[in-house]
């Protein structure tokens, strides 16, 4: 199927990815791995969340570990809009489609939305978080990878043109796509709000879960230096994948499971993408360089292995295709 052509102007404004609150086991231990190891600055915590901070952001949070008796799943990902008034519209909106919205109360957070997409995936909108001072010139606080800022989420949906077709209603653009030859149905799709390759991924698989977030460092040294610490700081095994580059986005990259399993991207170098006009690029399914554009093959986990949402009932895919795996 065609990819939709991007709706330049929806109901409401959402300028970028947020946030993301990731239940966890054991608190402290993902703690340190966060901040020892990743390098997230911490902004708070009480005994139950930890909430955290990458060096160049001035919210409050990026992520949110949340001790929980489910381990390994995912509560919700977050969208800032432009202004108060667009989180009203989009409670509108989402209502007019038919799925649930709620006001919640966030701590740090202004008026927040709550409501779902069209796969079940939690949602929440918000315009206002507490600002904090400037950090990213403090350079005694950097450490681990030194990430920067949150940048995307890519989730595992069963039905990636329904996923498509939603989040470009609302005002998501695709920057880059694949297909199964066979269906000629989507097979996965980069989106973006704030001008990068994506804020947004769909990957076809069983869904909705959560595939991965990923967080924007300096330079691929960054990403050479991680992977000398957690190769001498016992997380040897948590490293999945690469480093290497992307054909899709052109970005170089790791793959690494914090400790409850959720992957997480390292990443840097995609492009600019702010043109309304932005011609999509399509890759075929079975170019091993959309993968890795140095023709490394993805494990067999990166296709398989995601994090579910709380409460959300999967379903698995139709499509039989898949892309060429390493043994």
């Amino acid at each position: 199927m065609p990819i939709p052509a991007p709706n330049l102007y929806p109901d409401f404004n959402t300028i970028r990815l947020s946030h993301v609150c990731l239940n966890v086991k054991d608190l402290a231990a993902s703690k340190t791995f966060y901040t020892d190891i990743l390098g997230l600055q911490v902004t708070d915590e009480t005994d139950s969340h930890v909430y955290l901070r990458a060096m160049e952001e001035r919210g409050h949070h990026c992520i949110i570990l949340q001790k929980s008796d489910q381990p390994g799943t995912v509560e919700f990902m977050g969208f800032k809009t432009f202004d108060e008034e667009d989180v009203e519209t989009a409670e509108s909106y989402f209502r007019g489609k038919g799925r649930p919205t709620s006001w919640v109360d966030r701590p740090y957070q202004g008026k927040t939305l709550l409501t779902s997409d069209n796969m079940g995936i939690p949602l929440e909108f918000y315009h206002k978080m507490d600002r904090l001072a400037p950090i990213h010139q403090k350079y005694a606080l950097y450490r681990g990878v030194k990430p920067l800022r949150i940048d995307h989420f890519n989730c595992f949906s069963h039905d990636v043109d329904a996923s498509v077709a939603f989040y470009s209603d609302f005002g998501f653009r695709v920057t880059e796509y694949t297909e199964d030859d066979v269906s000629k149905k989507l097979w996965a799709a980069w989106m973006h709000r704030k001008g990068g390759v994506h804020d947004m991924a769909f990957t076809n698989g069983t869904g909705p879960r959560l595939h991965h977030v990923a967080f924007w460092v300096p330079t691929p040294l960054n990403i050479i230096d991680l992977l000398d610490l957690m190769a001498t700081t016992g997380y040897v095994d948590n490293i999945e994948r690469g480093p290497g580059r992307h054909g899709i986005s052109n970005a170089f990259f790791l793959y690494i499971l914090d400790p409850d399993g959720h992957r997480i991207e390292i990443y840097c170098s995609d492009y600019q993408t702010v043109d309304p006009d932005l011609e999509a690029i399509k890759w075929d399914l079975q170019d091993p360089q959309r993968q890795t554009l140095w023709g490394a093959k993805a494990p067999e986990s990166w296709f398989k292995h995601g994090t579910k949402f709380v409460g959300v009932e999967t379903k698995d895919s139709e499509i039989q295709a898949s892309p060429i795996i390493a043994p």
